[in-house]
């Protein structure tokens, strides 16, 4: 494993990641959460401004890394931080547009499976009509956490999607994913957890929905940070 780090995309040396990390997909968020949940925290990478951290929380070494936006740009970093640097446990930690009338701004989703037509997947070479889903032990450890918290949450199906701007004339008519009670949108989760599928590691996604494609409704920098701090407290708890 050594012999293959540094990768292309992060300069950290052996020993320096965590077996479990947390993966935002703003490398500024990773800074913040370093700086505002970890203990000790150290930076191990910075190429391309890919900002990543290692520190300990409990007692227990927990990294955190940005991931930018996008299934090439997860498929990248989650590739190389499980089968070079030997990550066992990884939590996406982002957000996610509405897709139910029933799925609030601020709440959290746990992200059961990821629906998903992304060239990213099919050219893994997994089956035809492989279903991308998380670790059932994090999953369920998830809700626990959120259960106890209070929060608002929700389990299922998210989309991901290799468009953030769809034209209105690419809407097509029948049967829409929101008509089968997918939760969200995204852009990550299915990569991060085919790739998980192929190194034999864990992954889930944990959500905030920051914004509805349903009533147009958004939050404001104020809420999304608030939201934010008690999707990374449940992240860190169940790791």
């Amino acid at each position: 494993m050594a012999n293959n780090i540094p990768t292309p995309h992060i300069s950290a040396k052996e020993g320096e990641i965590a077996p479990s990390i947390l993966l935002p997909g703003d490398p500024l968020r990773a800074k913040y959460i370093a700086e505002n949940f970890l203990a000790g925290a150290k930076q191990f990478n910075s190429t391309r401004n890919m900002f990543g951290y290692t520190g300990f929380y409990r007692d227990k070494p927990i990294s955190v890394m940005g991931t930018g936006m996008g299934c090439a740009s997860m498929g990248i970093y989650s590739h190389e931080l499980m089968n070079f640097y030997g990550v066992k446990k990884l939590v996406r930690v982002g957000t996610a547009g509405a897709m139910q009338k029933t799925t609030h701004i601020r709440d959290l989703v746990l992200a059961m499976g990821a629906c998903t037509g992304t060239g990213y997947v099919k050219e893994l070479g997994l089956p035809d009509g492989y279903s991308c889903i998380a670790d059932f032990g994090l999953l369920i450890k998830a809700a626990l956490e959120a259960e106890q918290r209070g929060l608002s949450y929700h389990v299922g199906n998210v989309l991901t999607s290799d468009v953030f701007y769809a034209p209105e004339k690419a809407k097509k008519e029948g049967v829409g994913y929101e008509d089968v009670g997918v939760l969200a949108a995204e852009m990550e989760t299915a990569a991060l957890y085919a790739n998980a599928a192929l190194a034999g590691a864990q992954a889930l996604s944990i959500l905030t929905i920051s914004d509805s494609l349903i009533t147009g409704e958004s939050t404001t920098a104020e809420e999304r940070q608030n939201s934010f701090m008690d999707m990374v407290q449940v992240a860190l708890e169940i790791l």
